[in-house]
């Protein structure tokens, strides 16, 4: 009984902090521009930063095209009002795995326990059996005024794709992302 509480209080202790963690998006825009002007937009490279995983560039073009066109924009390839580009960065993340096996708390010989949330416990009959690094990966997206080419508005998502490049992953990324898109402006 006294193990069964002891691990409740580390999932709870160390468990719930990982599980809130996700996604951060954070965004900046030029203070003054009417954006209720702009209603078409075209797809740019920016040099050096494009993405050579064409499956990963189609994903990322794909769910940002979604929550544009949510929003009434629309996709152009030539005379749009806004350029869109987007950079990536890799990061990586530690993930701890335990693997607990024993007859500690009265669960008996062949109990087991797997948990991700990160706490280290050692008892009777348990140990870690394997700790991973997770890669993921960052997304800035750019919109400029096509015909200044001034930056119009920067945002930033956290955790946009992991390393499978999951579809819902990036979604739920891309609506975030944009979730202020276009920014509210008093005139």
């Amino acid at each position: 009984m006294k193990v069964r509480f002891l691990l409740l209080v580390l999932v709870a202790t160390f468990g719930l902090p990982i599980i809130a963690e996700g996604q951060n998006a954070s965004y900046n825009f030029a203070r003054g521009v009417n954006f209720s002007v702009f209603k078409t937009y075209e797809w740019v490279d920016i040099p050096g930063a494009s993405v050579s995983d064409s499956f990963l560039d189609g994903k990322i073009k794909q769910a940002i095209n979604a929550q544009l066109a949510a929003r009434g924009f629309t996709k152009s390839n030539q005379g749009a009002r806004l350029y869109v580009a987007y950079q990536v960065s890799f990061a990586q993340e530690k993930e701890i795995k335990q693997y607990m096996r024993g007859g500690a708390g009265g669960h008996g010989p062949g109990w087991e326990y797997f948990c991700s949330y990160g706490a280290t416990y050692s008892g009777p009959g348990m140990s870690i059996e394997n700790n991973a690094t997770i890669p993921f990966g960052n997304l800035i997206l750019d919109f400029y005024d096509s015909a200044s080419k001034d930056l119009l508005w920067r945002g930033n998502v956290s955790k946009a794709f992991d390393a499978e490049h999951k579809k819902q992953v990036l979604d739920k990324a891309a609506a975030k992302l944009l979730k202020s898109f276009p920014p509210k402006t008093k005139y």
